[in-house]
């Protein structure tokens, strides 16, 4: 089985080419001889040398890890940004013309910024490492005609391996033999339900959840047992092709990245071109030395650069992320929090996501009419009614009957465990005993004289009970249609039964199927009416005469939690998309009970397949429901949604989801079942597995995303202001009334300390009532540039004004600069105080409790000026000077004034 390996510089031969694909072409599709007839192999598995031969051909059954991204790369990516570069630039000038301080000013803020980004993603980046759970496989190989535990990643193709109940599945095995074994594949496929394998193939287009004759790489044995010959290892499985689209699949750029990344291009480029011009100016009018001039456009650059906004931004969104943490959401990049209140659309996974994965029984019907039941999960909590009016066992004996077989025909078993309550056995059979438990029918197990356990080959399950009163009674319980062979009367229990109405039981069956739920039926009957007393058997239940009793109709039910965040992401106008690999009947009901309608009905797999992108594009546009969809599909519907202009959130915690989840603009894993495959694909990663959190990410994004523009057209004016100092006083040949370094010093403590306030306001009482914003809107809004415009002129013309008052009295140049630092610094806390309400008036006694870390940032603020006025080494540092009461008073005027003229654009805009 050997084969040369090729060279780098040779073409693969045909076996390596069909080694990256498949190693048997549909392994579902075709029969077990000839599986093994392809990989050269008997039913007694490989010899030792061998498997040591294929391992070597077919290297590891493992998956290669992702590139992690490096430190280094993590610090330089910080320095990505047009404003950076430009102040670089500055920092390099400076040091070339000898102005250290400078240089060293400039160089700290960049670095500033640079740590707490670095820092930030570092502490999501563990937190995210503190949730994942690492298993290592093993696997029952047979080696050398006998069975032999060994690695799982040394599992080769042509193994023959052995499966039992709780076993992880080591690699992509076609079964070769099957006893009752159903494994349970949600994190693969979505299917909510164990999936009963057997022998026969299928058809070759079968979907993943319909390949009966295989088990997969990474899903788990829920009962019974079989052997697999292994036809896929490492990439070659299913799991494997999944992380070959992973690789594929290219992340998107957030909507925040890609505004701002605008916003620094065009605020770089035009600050360099205004810098050159006014050097070419001020060379031409004036005579500047040339020092001079390099130094004034440095300043000027210093000036209109907004240095601090970075930093507003990176702490803003550490902020956001530190919140969601404290909401069990963990957040890999920063951005993603902000992205969250920006989507459109959220499509999610069901299975787990927007459902308990908790069978639970919601509906019995038996001969005497239906019953709803209502609770959910596996608490025996709730009541079972009729028309409205709860009703017992005691009092309805067709009830009673019901919950007898369900309890009796069970292995599993719930228990209370902590504050929650707990299965032990098939979901299906917890959702049963759960139900039997809320009609105050216990289990009874020592009344058990013998079983017939479940068999996908018959789909049924038997037990034969000893009931005190009654004698030995055969319990019986199963899919509808192999129940009805077998039954030849319905009633009430043993003794009051008419003839049986098969053609209504088949109605109620449809029915019941229509609402997505999964039914199964109830018959009894005395054991002495047919075969032993003392045992049971497959012949004792195929000979009939047993007593149809009803059915039980069971659903995965919804997350109540879950609904009330699809209800909130509607009033926020956001849509929610369903993509499940279930059935369409279940995901239709579970989509249609949580509020996600599509009266069209659900989207197929099949329906996807076939369809043009232009027919996808408008299915996706048109339809909330898919169903039954694999991996592929789903990477088609987000990619499909965003070519539509949509900005797409993927929830989900499978393997199957990975590649959508990357692809998506935020894509969300779920923390405690989701595959480590997803968590590593995934934005946001929610701790607590619960849907709702996400709706407070959303509120979370939009309220940074409200704070982030507020924080801009609170920050631009300073700089506005300072570079049209710098600008006027070059083209009039005047002395600069601030020096870079001051520029700096005024822009970086405005800010770390006021902007930063902003970063801590609430969200808008209508946060959550607003549709979506339009992710290609600038984020400035046209009233935004409005106010950067009048009060970057204001604050302009006040301090020019103040610096030359202070010249005409004959003031030193030192006492006249600080006195126009203190006017824009504190014409800065007057202008935050009327930009913390974008549109209501900030005379209100919310400016006063519903923030108070901005007057903490406030206090600070004036701490550090008072140090820049009056600490020696801060004036030798920043050339300031001590001033007098004047010096605050001109000031403090000056402030007064910024806040009444925007308090009276806001009123007018208000009228």
């Amino acid at each position: 089985m050997t084969t040369a390996t090729a060279s780098p510089e040779q073409p693969p031969t045909h076996d390596q080419q069909r080694d990256e694909q498949s190693v048997v072409p549909d392994p579902h599709a075709v029969g077990t001889e000839q599986a093994m007839e392809v990989l050269e192999v008997s039913g007694d598995g490989l010899t030792a040398d061998a498997a040591a031969a294929r391992l070597e051909r077919y290297g590891p059954n493992a998956l290669p890890s992702g590139e992690q991204e490096s430190a280094l790369t993590r610090l330089l990516r910080q320095f990505r940004d047009p404003m950076i570069y430009v102040l670089i630039g500055a920092a390099v000038l400076t040091t070339v013309m000898g102005h250290y301080v400078d240089t060293i000013v400039i160089a700290a803020v960049v670095i500033i910024n640079a740590v707490i980004g670095y820092l930030q993603e570092g502490k999501a980046a563990d937190a995210l490492d503190g949730i994942r759970t690492m298993l290592s496989l093993e696997a029952q190989a047979r080696r050398d005609g006998t069975w032999v535990t060994v690695p799982a990643d040394e599992l080769v193709p042509g193994d023959v391996v052995r499966l039992a109940a709780g076993d992880k599945v080591p690699a992509d095995l076609r079964i070769l033999e099957a006893t009752n074994l159903t494994c349970e594949e949600s994190a693969l496929t979505g299917e909510s339900v164990p999936v009963e394998k057997g022998t026969d193939p299928v058809e070759a287009d079968a979907g993943l959840g319909d390949r009966t004759s295989m088990a997969f790489s990474g899903t788990t044995v829920a009962s019974g047992s079989g052997r697999g010959l292994v036809v896929g290892t490492g990439r070659r499985t299913e799991i494997g092709h999944i992380t070959t689209m992973l690789d594929e699949v290219e992340s998107m750029e957030t909507p925040l990245t890609r505004q701002m990344a605008s916003f620094s291009t065009k605020l770089s480029l035009l600050v360099v071109i205004a810098a050159v011009l006014m050097f070419g100016i001020g060379w031409v009018l004036y005579d500047y030395s040339l020092a001079d001039l390099t130094l004034s456009a440095i300043g000027f650059a210093v000036a209109a650069i907004p240095e601090g906004l970075p930093a507003v931004l990176t702490i803003t969104l550490a902020l956001g992320v530190q919140k969601m943490a404290g909401r069990n959401s963990i957040t890999r990049r920063m951005n993603s929090v902000e992205t969250l209140g920006s989507v459109t659309v959220i499509c999610s996974d069901k299975t787990g996501t927007l459902t308990r994965n908790e069978m639970t029984v919601r509906t019995v019907v038996t001969p005497e009419g239906t019953y709803e039941v209502s609770g959910t999960g596996y608490a025996p909590e709730g009541d079972i009614e009729q028309d409205g009016a709860a009703v017992g066992p005691e009092e309805r004996n067709d009830l009673r009957m019901l919950a007898e077989v369900a309890a009796r025909t069970n292995d599993s078993t719930v228990s209370r465990k902590d504050d929650r309550w707990v299965l032990s056995g098939e979901p299906t059979d917890g959702g049963l005993r759960t139900f039997a438990m809320k009609a105050g029918i216990e289990g009874h197990d020592e009344n058990r004289i013998d079983a017939v356990p479940f068999d996908s080959a018959y789909k049924y399950m038997a037990t034969l009970d000893r009931i005190d009163g009654i004698g030995d009674v055969v319990n019986l319980k199963g899919a509808p249609d192999r129940l009805l062979d077998r039954c030849d009367r319905q009633g009430v229990d043993l003794d009051e039964n008419e003839p049986l109405d098969r053609e209504h039981w088949e109605r109620a069956i449809d029915e019941l199927s229509g609402q997505g739920l999964r039914v199964l039926a109830a018959a009894v009957r005395r054991a002495d009416d047919r075969g032993s007393a003392t045992s049971l058997t497959t012949d004792d239940i195929d000979g009939g005469g047993f007593v149809f009793l009803g059915l039980y109709g069971i659903i995965d039910p919804p997350r109540e939690e879950a609904m009330d965040a699809i209800r909130a992401c509607h009033d926020a106008g956001i849509r929610v998309v369903m993509i499940t690999g279930d059935h369409a009947g279940t995901a239709s009901a579970i989509g249609r009970e949580m509020g996600i309608e599509d009266e069209q009905g659900a989207v197929t797999g099949n329906q996807l397949e076939e369809a043009s992108d232009e027919e996808l594009a408008q299915l996706a546009r048109t339809h909330s429901v898919f169903a039954r969809t694999s991996p592929e599909h789903k990477l088609r519907l987000v990619q499909a949604l965003q070519d539509d202009g949509e900005v797409v959130s993927m929830t989900g915690d499978g393997v199957n989801d990975a590649p959508s989840l990357k692809r998506a603009d935020v894509g969300v894993a779920m923390g405690i079942k989701g595959t480590e495959a997803t968590k590593d694909a995934a934005d946001v990663v929610l701790a607590d597995d619960n849907f709702a959190t996400i709706a407070d990410a959303v509120q979370m994004g939009r309220t940074i995303y409200d704070n982030l523009r507020k924080a801009i057209v609170f920050i631009l004016p300073t700089n506005g202001a300072q570079g049209l100092v710098v600008l006027v006083s070059v083209l009039l040949g005047m002395t600069l009334p601030l020096t870079p370094v001051q520029v700096l010093w005024v822009n970086t403590i405005t800010a770390v300390t006021l902007a930063l306030a902003l970063a801590f306001e609430p969200g808008e009482p209508d946060i959550m009532r607003r549709p979506p914003r339009d992710p290609k809107e600038s984020i400035l809004p046209r009233a935004g540039v409005v106010r950067i415009v009048y009060v970057s002129l204001l604050l302009g013309a006040v301090t020019i004004g103040v610096f030359l008052l202070g010249q005409a009295a004959g003031v030193s140049l030192e006492i006249s600069r600080t006195t126009a630092v203190n006017t824009l610094v504190v014409g800065q806390i007057f202008y935050l105080l009327a930009s913390r309400f974008t549109r209501t008036t900030s005379l209100r006694k919310e400016l006063l409790t519903t923030n108070p870390i901005s007057w903490l940032c406030i206090a600070v603020m004036l701490l550090l000026q008072l140090a820049f006025v009056y600490v020696p080494f801060m004036q030798t540092t920043f050339a300031s000077g001590p001033v007098g009461w004047m010096g605050w008073l001109v000031p403090l005027g000056a402030g007064v004034l910024v806040f009444a003229v925007v308090e009276a654009d806001k009123a007018l805009r208000r009228r």
